[in-house]
């Protein structure tokens, strides 16, 4: 397994920030590609009219693009500057994906009901299915926080 220099070395906290941006910038790149175009189970905001709908979606796609181009650049300025520590970068990436998963499965769709996974059917599995992942994203992610941070003191 390779070794790492103490953290000192490497900007830890704005590796794992810049990959958290990144993640979400991922996530939710998939649950618009996915989701929105390809399966048209729904869209960002659906009670409204389906251009409003559409208008919706495009917001969603401009943030992840930002979100997805700035992460890049800040990752790029690390590893340029020989700061980049990868493995807080691995466990923010795996962070940010669960985090905007789960937000968007909890926020998004039950408190303030955005939109639902898919319409016309019960959605209690897709919701089981939906946060379960965001749950699992984020388990990876806090697993290899701390493996980082215990690489990190050796």
């Amino acid at each position: 397994m390779a070794s790492y220099p103490a953290s000192s070395v490497f900007d830890t906290q704005r590796s794992l920030w810049a990959a958290i941006l990144m993640g979400v910038g991922v996530m939710a790149a998939v649950d618009e590609i996915v989701f929105h175009q390809l399966l048209q189970w729904h869209h960002f905001f659906d009670f409204s009219t389906p251009a409003f709908g559409i208008l919706s979606d495009g917001l969603l796609h401009a943030f992840e693009l930002l979100a997805i181009v700035v992460g890049v650049f800040m990752l790029l300025d690390l590893s340029q500057r020989k700061r980049l520590s990868i493995p807080w970068a691995q466990a923010g990436f795996f962070l940010g994906m669960g985090g905007f998963q789960l937000f968007d499965g909890v926020i998004n769709h039950k408190i303030l009901r955005l939109h639902q996974i898919r319409y016309g059917v019960d959605p209690l599995m897709y919701d089981v299915v939906w946060n379960g992942a965001a749950i699992g994203l984020l388990l990876v992610g806090v697993w290899l926080l701390f493996r980082a941070k215990h690489l990190a003191r050796r």
